[in-house]
């Protein structure tokens, strides 16, 4: 299934890929721990933002018309645990 954002996302996941491989570069080089700590929180949260945009154009696109059964609203319990 895909979304508007889908695009958007894995752009941003490429550019993350990126920086982790730039990350483990500067492992490999001896760099210090504080660089080091500040781009792995960098591309934490790089990864967390993905996250969010995938889900919550997941929720606008899937689970607004939401159905009798009951089933949008399981899923969207089961997608706020990975907020």
């Amino acid at each position: 299934m895909n979304h508007p954002s889908h695009p958007a996302v894995v752009s941003r996941l490429k550019r993350v890929e990126g920086r982790l491989r730039s990350v483990i570069a500067m492992i490999e080089k001896g760099r210090g721990c504080l660089d080091l700590a500040q781009q792995l929180h960098a591309v934490e949260k790089a990864v967390g933002s993905a996250k969010r945009e995938l889900i919550h154009d997941h929720i606008e696109h899937c689970l607004e018309e939401g159905d009798a059964s009951g089933t949008s609203l399981k899923e969207l319990k089961q997608l706020t645990k990975y907020l």
